[in-house]
């Protein structure tokens, strides 16, 4: 079963479509030891979060843009572990109705897309996209403008809980993929799934097959 042509899908990119927790928490370690913070701010591994936000509520001394910018090179230098979910590639190769959100740099997302041999899609937006990142709901609010979809014809794909809520803050129903989070801690999803396998035919359990 495939998903309907005119059903949009405004997708997140980390534990979504990609496992690239592993690649995040290695560079995130590496950047702690590098700026000397110490092992409990290891414990405050927040993910799917911009990385300047993270810095700024982490050690709000440092340049937050500056040290975010050099969590994010390191990031894309460092690849190694990111895989993909499994059914990204069937969905990215199958259906063209599609845009990424994340809360990554576009060369960030590129590099994780590359090595988990997945496509590039032709619509990828990143933070440099909107003023107020995720739990906001305007990333996806402008992927659906972006991608000139009414969002009644949209569906979320999300795996971390400021990118659920950004999405029911949006009015747009969400799909929890479980890879990084339980379903507990995603509250408002409309349906949850271990992965993208599967995804059609629990859009057409919500009725949004004839979207």
């Amino acid at each position: 079963m495939r998903l309907p042509e005119r059903l949009a899908i405004l997708t997140d990119l980390d534990g979504t479509l990609v496992d690239s927790r592993a690649s995040a928490e290695a560079a995130f370690r590496w950047w702690v030891e590098y700026r000397g913070l110490g092992e409990e701010a290891l414990a405050n591994f927040p993910f799917g979060r911009k990385s300047t936000e993270l810095v700024a509520d982490l050690a709000p001394e440092l340049d937050a843009e500056r040290e975010g910018a050099l969590l994010e090179r390191r990031q894309s230098e460092h690849t190694e572990g990111v895989v993909a979910v499994p059914g990204a590639a069937e969905l990215l190769r199958d259906h063209g109705r599609l845009i990424i959100a994340t809360s990554g740099t576009l060369e960030l997302a590129r590099a994780r897309l590359a090595r988990a041999g997945l496509t590039v899609p032709p619509l990828i937006l990143t933070a440099e996209d909107w003023e107020h990142g995720k739990p906001d709901p305007e990333p996806y609010l402008t992927a659906a403008e972006r991608l000139g979809a009414d969002p009644a014809e949209c569906l979320i794909l999300e795996d971390s809980p400021p990118g659920v809520q950004s999405g029911v803050a949006a009015g747009i129903p969400v799909i929890a993929i479980l890879t990084s989070y339980a379903a507990e801690e995603l509250p408002g999803a409309v349906a949850y799934l271990p992965s993208l396998e599967g995804l059609a035919e629990a859009a057409a359990s919500l009725g949004l097959s004839a979207a």
